[in-house]
């Protein structure tokens, strides 16, 4: 659908470039857009490096495992389907890792890597399982403690306090991420 309406986008905006009068300002928009495009795009770059780097020094260290002993209570309680001793358990705890550090970009192949791995335990291959839902909705609703890409896009677009909005992103993902969670408890139930 998306492939249909861009397109009709740019077009329609050209149509009016022209017949406006306008069409400089929109070549020269367009050239200034790409700049900024190609800067943020490093800058995020650079910040997934970052943490992606830091991530991986830790897993070679005892603090991840150390975390994810932390998140075992969290994890019986939202996945009880799945043994604690499962390897499923630290993929999870890694994906809720990379969410809380802000790193949505790390987070998707980690969780993707979890998924497989509930669906191999799967019983039912065409159907999402409880844990698969749990999942779903942990990385859609995920609690940020450090919104790194929000962070590195104020700054890149020039914000004195990039981040003084790290209270109201608290506030907003836990609040998402306990709606959720209970949301999906109780649609479990039910179904």
């Amino acid at each position: 659908m998306l492939n249909k309406i861009w397109p009709l986008f740019l077009i329609i905006s050209f149509i009016y470039a022209i017949f406006s009068g306008r069409l400089p300002e929109t070549n020269n928009s367009i050239f200034e857009s790409t700049a900024s495009a190609v800067n943020l795009c490093l800058t995020l770059l650079g910040t997934m490096c970052l943490w992606c780097g830091i991530i991986k020094i830790a897993m070679k260290t005892t603090i991840i495992d150390k975390l994810i002993k932390l998140f075992k209570p969290l994890l019986k309680k939202l996945f009880p389907e799945i043994s604690e001793n499962d390897e499923v358990h630290k993929e999870i705890s890694m994906n809720i890792i990379a969410n809380l550090l802000g790193l949505g970009n790390a987070a998707t192949p980690l969780g993707l890597k979890a998924m497989r791995s509930l669906q191999k335990n799967n019983k039912n291959k065409k159907e999402l399982s409880n844990s698969m839902a749990m999942l779903i909705v942990l990385n859609t609703a995920s609690i940020q403690i450090i919104p790194t890409t929000v962070i590195a896009i104020r700054n890149s677009l020039g914000s004195i306090e990039p981040t003084k909005m790290l209270v109201p992103i608290w506030i907003a993902t836990i609040c998402a991420a306990i709606a959720a969670v209970t949301a999906t408890k109780i649609f479990m139930k039910k179904w």
